[in-house]
């Protein structure tokens, strides 16, 4: 059983910044990869970036490239998602989620055994 809680969502103005959060806890000895995904109202839940538990192979999104970064600390349980020259387009409720076994790039949900609750992120124009 893992328990994941994302945080740092807000308001911020297109151009701006913005740092989530998210803290795992239970077994996250078990965690394999973590991932971030986006869904906005109307629309299907996107991946947006991944990072292996052990190692630094990292994975975005091709709208998220060169913008947002990916980044852990494993001793904390956490991993978050900087985001900078944030769009309007990139509003969304932010999920974190884990992956407990192998997987590659890790970028299809379904491929994720834990979800955290999601925080909202709205990026004005």
């Amino acid at each position: 059983q893992v328990q994941l809680v994302e945080s740092g969502g807000g308001l911020v103005q297109a151009g701006g910044s913005l740092k989530l959060s998210c803290a795992a806890s239970g077994r996250t000895f078990s965690s394999y990869a973590m991932g971030w995904f986006r869904q906005a109202p109307g629309k299907e839940r996107e991946f947006v970036a991944a990072i292996r538990w052990r190692g630094n192979n990292t994975y975005y999104s091709d709208s998220v490239k060169g913008r947002f970064t990916i980044s852990k600390e494993n001793a904390k349980n956490t991993v978050y998602l900087q985001m900078n020259s944030l769009k309007p387009e990139d509003t969304a409720v932010y999920y974190c989620a884990l992956r407990s076994r192998f997987c590659f790039a890790c970028l299809m949900d379904n491929e994720y055994d834990y979800w955290g609750q999601g925080t909202q992120v709205t990026v004005s124009s």
